[in-house]
């Protein structure tokens, strides 16, 4: 049995995570991480979610995050629909829009480029059949549950998608015991390192 704590602890324990966890991160040097990523990437075009993948909704790496690009271009190139997400102003929720490249693409007030809200681009997650959606994350536990950024999004948004959520991870920053959650973390359907396929467990 999980022992209940307090919001006040969780939180004050994901702060001090986050931070370590991204000095971590950036203290790989670029040569293996891209290798790493690059392994990552390979087994993911491997899996059943994303060979049947209608629509891939993904986020747009950044920095030292696993990278992403690679992955966008591949899915476009297979003629699935790709949709990166936008952040609603003024709320902790994201729309979603389809793209045809990766050019284009405009900063957001968090410097992270975004698609333009173009009329007739937005996609419906809820709607979209046999898709797959690939979610950042700082660490991740066995378990699917994630330590992100703060911000909620992603929370908020997997609390109703509807189809299979997909973490990746560098093998070094799979969390070694379970993280600490909040009562609104949800978790993601399995997690993709360099060296496994994890499928949560709940």
């Amino acid at each position: 049995m999980i022992a209940e704590v307090s919001y006040e602890t969780v939180a004050s324990e994901k702060r001090t995570q986050r931070q370590a966890l991204i000095d971590r991160r950036d203290a790989l040097d670029p040569v293996s991480r891209a290798a790493i990523d690059a392994e990552i990437a390979q087994r993911l075009f491997q899996q059943p979610e994303f060979m049947i993948a209608r629509t891939v909704f993904s986020f747009y790496s950044v920095g030292s995050e696993v990278d992403t690009h690679v992955i966008i271009e591949r899915a476009l190139s297979l003629g699935k629909m790709v949709a990166l997400p936008r952040c609603v102003p003024g709320s902790r929720t994201m729309e979603w829009y389809a793209i045809d490249s990766l050019e284009g693409l405009v900063p957001s007030s968090y410097g992270i480029p975004e698609p333009a809200p173009v009329v007739g681009r937005l996609v419906d997650p809820a709607s979209c059949v046999d898709s797959l959606c690939i979610v950042p994350g700082l660490a991740f536990d066995t378990r699917g549950y994630r330590l992100g950024y703060g911000g909620g999004y992603y929370d908020i948004f997997l609390s109703t998608f509807p189809g299979f959520a997909l973490g990746l991870c560098r093998e070094s920053h799979m969390a070694s015991e379970s993280i600490a959650r909040e009562s609104f973390d949800r978790p993601v359907s399995a997690v993709l390192t360099e060296a496994r396929m994890i499928r949560a467990s709940w």
